[in-house]
């Protein structure tokens, strides 16, 4: 919305009339961020004051955050968290991180205590974690407006959550402004609360992030759920949840297998599902369509192909789809633009050279391109991962004509095109994988060879959400290259299969680390593929 406020809600759309006939507005401005200052006083022993009041219970919104400022120096020696437990470590219960982060020294400028309260947290208790009986009840509700109000929302200093009716009737309306004009900076988000939105269904994320934009929405009915009737036409676009599931393909056992392996929201890799399409190792695979798969390229034992094999959201593999583009191996593909995948690099056989740069792009639907001319190294065995939040991907690390592993990265826009070579960070490796985790769209490159005595480890590389790869890391696991990696859960990645054929498993959490091995399931096997499928867990 570009135009003053007045221009955009006071029209012929009835706000005027609804707001005359019972359309109310909330007296109290809601605000993204509330600080809270912390004291402590003795009151019969050591309490702490929250704006004043001796151990007052505070209401938290799910989807906002407080900020408890210690800076007072009656705070010294008395650091303020949360639990589930009352009295927290006190009373035989465990610190609460989700959401919470730390900042400084109780009792000197600066220091604070802060929460981002999670959708669905439980009730909190604060408490000092070195002296017990300071501390307080923190309730933890979901902010859910009001049929027939208008709200100010202030993002002023960070994002927020707002929650619709649960239960909305045919004309139910809401109205929300952006108070301060930051939207821009810090948007907001809508949980329909598991009703339709547009049209689309609660499981994706409905931004505004425009400055100075009112929301102006209508229930409908449980088709199209609410209806915005005033706002910025391009910021309500759904985002597709990330993926919370994969699927592991295809690969080498000593001979091409077909055969699938899919990996629940949980990080647990089931039994193989036997194969459909042709068997192959060496080929690429990505996310497509926002919640599937598509396995492309690849070597069968005596030739290099172009086939594609397209996976649902639900898993399953389909057959095989005559090839667009020249047949190759030793590719990568990687999603991009949110809904759109590609392949780039790879070997092609018969052309004179170990590996060429060619890309093609695949459509929302799964349609593969034809050849786009390379863009950076030419190369093969490398790795490719999502990073950001609209879309971007990066492609790094692996061998290049003449012999010799890289290093070097090229990073993708969100309209799929690849930029120029960057210098590399890390080790030069080859056989690497990547994957995104996090929930700021972050990555990491994992596992590997290296050339000096073609020697596997297990390093890893975490990659930020503007595309910066990090220094390596000691990694966790035992070493070994060949294996895929791929988001799951939303949030987190896995590491599986791999050199000598292993079906072991490295699960990573959501902060990058990498855990210890875990024992595998199917086929044993390496020079497989992997990608993220399903939006449902």
């Amino acid at each position: 919305m570009s135009g003053p406020v007045a221009n955009n809600i006071f029209r012929a759309s009835g706000v005027v009339a609804a707001a005359a006939g019972g359309l109310n507005w909330n007296s109290t401005i809601l605000t993204a961020l509330t600080t809270f200052t912390v004291t402590v006083a003795n009151a019969g022993g050591n309490k702490y004051f929250i704006n004043g009041v001796q151990q007052q219970t505070v209401n938290l919104l799910e989807g906002f955050t407080y900020k408890f400022d210690q800076s007072d120096s009656s705070n010294n020696s008395h650091p303020l968290r949360f639990s589930t437990t009352s009295g927290g470590s006190h009373s035989g219960g465990s610190e609460y991180t989700t959401g919470v982060t730390t900042n400084g020294t109780p009792g000197r400028s600066g220091a604070y205590t802060q929460i981002v309260v999670a959708s669905g947290a439980p009730v909190l208790y604060y408490y000092c974690t070195a002296h017990s009986g300071m501390g307080g009840t923190a309730n933890t509700t979901a902010e859910t407006v009001e049929a027939n109000r208008g709200y100010w929302i202030d993002t002023t200093s960070t994002t927020c959550t707002i929650t619709l009716p649960s239960s909305p009737s045919k004309g139910d309306q809401i109205i929300l402004v952006d108070y301060a004009r930051t939207w821009g900076t810090n948007a907001i988000t809508i949980d329909s609360n598991g009703s339709n939105y547009q049209g689309q269904s609660d499981a994706f994320t409905v931004e505004y992030s425009t400055d100075g934009e009112v929301l102006n929405i209508i229930y409908s009915d449980a088709t199209k759920g609410w209806i915005p009737q005033d706002d910025d036409e391009v910021a309500d676009a759904p985002i597709a949840p990330p993926t919370q599931r994969a699927i592991f393909a295809y690969g080498n056992t000593g001979s091409r297998v077909n055969v699938s392996n899919l990996c629940t929201s949980s990080g647990v890799v089931g039994a193989d599902v036997t194969g459909v399409g042709t068997a192959r190792s060496g080929l690429g695979a990505a996310t497509y369509g926002g919640d599937k798969a598509i396995f492309g390229y690849g070597y069968t034992g005596s030739a290099a192909v172009s086939v594609t094999n397209l996976v649902t959201n639900q898993g399953v593999v389909g057959t095989d789809v005559t090839g667009v583009g020249t047949a190759r191996h030793t590719l990568s593909g990687v999603a991009y633009g949110l809904d759109k995948a590609m392949f780039s690099y790879g070997s092609t056989p018969g052309t004179g050279a170990d590996y060429d740069g060619k890309t093609n792009l695949v459509t929302n639907a799964g349609v593969v391109g034809s050849d786009i001319s390379q863009v950076g190294t030419e190369r093969g065995y490398l790795a490719s991962t999502g990073y950001g939040t609209t879309g971007q991907a990066i492609f790094a690390f692996g061998n290049i004509n003449g012999g010799g592993r890289t290093a070097i990265s090229n990073l993708v826009s969100s309209v799929g095109v690849i930029q120029a070579d960057t210098a590399g960070v890390g080790v030069a490796r080859a056989y690497v994988s990547g994957a995104t985790y996090g929930s700021s769209g972050q990555a990491i490159f994992c596992f590997g060879q290296i050339a000096s005595g073609e020697a596997s480890i297990n390093t890893r590389s975490l990659v930020n959400n503007l595309g910066v790869i990090a220094a390596d890391a000691t990694g966790a696991g035992t070493a070994r290259y060949e294996g895929e990696a791929s988001n799951y859960g939303g949030d987190k990645a896995i590491y599986a299969y791999g050199s000598g054929y292993v079906n072991t498993r490295n699960l990573i959490s959501n902060s990058g680390v990498v855990a210890a091995d875990a024992t595998g399931a199917g086929t044993a096997r390496g020079y497989l593929a992997a990608a993220g499928y399903s939006s449902s867990a």
